[in-house]
């Protein structure tokens, strides 16, 4: 465990846009900055991260929070491990008690497997440098492919000896489990108990994820054996989805948003040679069809993209559909055609960054252009392959959002293959059409920030901006009204509200938010139905004399992730308060009116609360009449007119406020 005093530091030493840039393309935006959401498909900028908060938001999908959560959220990981992560950033030094046997046994899987993983890559990468085998046949195989030891270590290359089970009796004799041996796909274990390596007698690529961890690795056997795969890759797993990865992401992000373009190529050796050619802003889709995972994984750093060919028609071809994902995610695709015979990593064996940029430069061309020119050279003088592809390239012309770059598009396309520029605008406005019409015929999830939006209509912003997946299966029906008075807690429940001296005793009598908040509703036996909420009140009323509390800390680090990340909600919403000025009257901010504020709302709580009372009440007369008890009936109508009374009070006060704010 983590003392609370770390915890702090840890907080008190993390920036948020610090944190978040490692992982996301930010651009300031007023006093905020903004980027593509990490969490959703977002092709607009609706990640916004507040310096002066420290805090982010996604107004689109409401995922955010502080640092902690988004570490937490994007890598996957528990409350205490995010705060490991970001004490190792900052250098911060953790003192933790030994964890018990019991604690030991229910780690996650999934942090048991990247702890294998990582073991395996210093294993793989010792046998390489250190074994003889390594030395002589590994070694030798990335000096024979140019490759400096600098790169060779970077990118932290391996080898697997040649013996059926060597890596499984080390990890054993290392101390780790058969079982997260065999679920990271390094060993496989068969029926009759025996257990061999799967990467046995091959060089060794690890493939790190997003954060720098290896996810999982790819081994290139050296033998000339037509039996045995060239390439073996780690399987799926609860660490490793291919479909979500990229190689050489990790070493590239920083260089991809510097120079904002990435470079795509197919296969592990590519993307090492380029960066040894100082070309360091280049990912591989590793030889599979690129996934829109994939491409979001691209467009959080950048829009610009150029794929690299090796002038294989039959490859070129294959990847044209991943071209068209990419078109439609957005991205702005250029395509560069390498010399015949060369790929990317003998090419940049030959040529240094200036020349390998300087090239691309001269050669790179328009996605459109590039695919427009190969079909129609395919197709030759055949009208029907000539009419087929050319409504390929219109279908591809149709997924471009931007309307001025598709009108450029049609433009060119009516002048390249030789049609009226009207047909082509046509056949792109039906195919598009049809494509509205599709997704608009697709199911609505059930759980959307629009539905969510549409059911928050006219109650406070901050319950409208927290998913409705996220809010719990026990609903209140004063929910927004409670939420509306929670936000005074988190944000000011420390803050002095009253200070007056007792007439009687002389003594100084102070009244903070969260404790006036709780006792306004106590009084009148009222409190919040939501646990959460209700839970939330009663830890600041506690703790809000406290010198060292602060409530937007103290539940912005919080260890329950949901009270945290409500706290995170609250204070990142876009409040705006009603302001009433003239030339001669100063804006008033929300603090300057909070005792005013804070009053209004607890009166609006209370008519609610007490509506709801006497709308019950009026539903159970209804029943007594039927069933004729017609004394228990007039019991509750002298209840429901003393209520009526306290609401009409209630009502007379809140109008009183409403002046008063104005």
């Amino acid at each position: 465990m983590i003392d609370q005093p770390t915890i702090d530091r840890i907080l008190a030493a993390t920036n948020v846009v610090d944190v978040v840039s490692e992982f996301v393309t930010l651009r300031k935006r007023g006093v905020n900055y903004v980027g593509l959401c990490p969490f959703h498909a977002d092709k607009t900028p609706s990640f916004y991260v507040s310096q002066a908060k420290n805090i982010c938001k996604c107004f689109a999908c409401g995922e955010g929070g502080t640092a902690v959560h988004f570490i937490m959220k994007h890598e996957q990981l528990g409350y205490f491990d995010a705060l490991r992560y970001l004490a190792k950033k900052y250098h911060i030094d953790i003192q933790e008690r030994e964890l018990t046997d019991e604690e030991k046994q229910i780690h996650s899987d999934r942090e048991s497997m990247l702890i294998v993983n990582n073991w395996a890559q210093k294993y793989f990468m010792t046998q390489l440098h250190e074994h003889v085998d390594g030395r002589t046949i590994g070694l030798r195989y990335f000096k024979e492919r140019g490759f400096r030891d600098d790169i060779i270590r970077k990118f932290q290359l391996g080898f697997s000896l040649d013996e059926r089970d060597a890596l499984y009796r080390a990890g054993v004799k290392a101390g780790y489990k058969k079982e997260y041996l065999e679920k990271t796909g390094l060993v496989i274990a068969y029926e009759n108990g025996s257990v061999s390596d799967r990467f046995r007698g091959r060089v060794m690529f690890p493939v790190h994820g997003l954060s720098g961890k290896v996810v999982a690795f790819g081994g290139r056997i050296l033998k000339k054996d037509e039996k045995t795969a060239k390439y073996v890759n780690s399987p799926e797993s609860e660490v490793y989805h291919k479909s979500n990865e990229l190689y050489g992401i990790f070493f590239a992000k920083q260089s991809i948003v510097k120079e904002d373009r990435c470079y795509l190529v197919e296969g592990y050796t590519d993307v090492i040679s380029m960066h040894q050619a100082g070309i360091e802003n280049v990912v591989a889709s590793s030889g599979t069809a690129l996934t829109q995972q994939q491409i979001r994984l691209i467009h959080r750093f950048t829009e610009n993209i150029t794929v690299l060919y090796d002038g294989d028609a039959a490859g070129i071809k294959a990847a044209l559909r991943g071209i068209d994902l990419l078109l439609e995610e957005g991205l702005n695709v250029k395509v560069l055609l390498l010399p015949d015979g060369e790929d990317p990593d003998s090419f940049a064996r030959k040529h240094n960054s200036t020349q390998f940029k300087e090239f691309i430069t001269q050669n790179e061309t328009d996605f459109i252009r590039f695919k427009t020119r190969l079909l129609l050279d395919e197709a030759g003088d055949d009208p029907v392959k000539r009419s087929s592809l050319i409504n390929d390239i219109i279908r591809t012309v149709a997924i471009i959002s931007d309307t001025i770059a598709r009108t450029l598009y049609i433009r060119e396309c009516s002048t390249m293959m030789e049609m009226d520029e009207r047909v082509i605008l046509n056949e792109v406005n039906k195919i598009r059409l049809q494509n509205n019409e599709k997704r608009a015929l697709r199911p609505v999830p059930q759980a959307t920030d629009s539905t969510v939006q549409e059911e928050a209509e006219n109650i406070p912003a901050s319950s409208a901006q927290i998913p409705q997946e996220k809010k719990r299966i026990e609903r209140s029906p004063f929910e927004p009204l409670e939420l509306a008075l929670l936000r005074y807690v988190v944000r000011y429940g420390e803050r002095v509200l009253y200070d007056y001296e007792d007439e009687d005793t002389k003594e100084e009598i102070i009244i903070r938010v969260a404790e006036y908040i709780q006792s306004e509703l106590e009084q009148d036996e009222m409190f919040f139905r939501t646990p959460l909420y209700k839970n939330m009140l009663d830890e600041a009323a506690t703790h809000c004399k406290d010198d060292s509390f602060v409530a937007t800390r103290y539940f912005l680090a919080h260890p329950d992730s949901e009270t945290s990340q409500l706290a995170a909600n609250l204070m990142s919403e876009k409040y705006q308060l009603s302001k009433y000025h003239t030339k001669f009257q100063e804006i008033k901010t929300e603090e300057d009116l909070l005792n005013q504020m804070i009053l209004h709302d607890i009166l609006g709580f209370k008519d609610a609360y007490i509506r709801k009372q006497i709308s019950e009440i009026a539903q159970h007369i209804k029943e007594l009449q039927k069933t004729g008890d017609v004394e228990k009936a007039v019991g509750l109508m002298k209840e429901q007119e003393e209520l009526n009374e306290i609401k009409k009070a209630l009502n007379k006060q809140i109008g009183e406020r409403i002046v008063l704010r104005m």
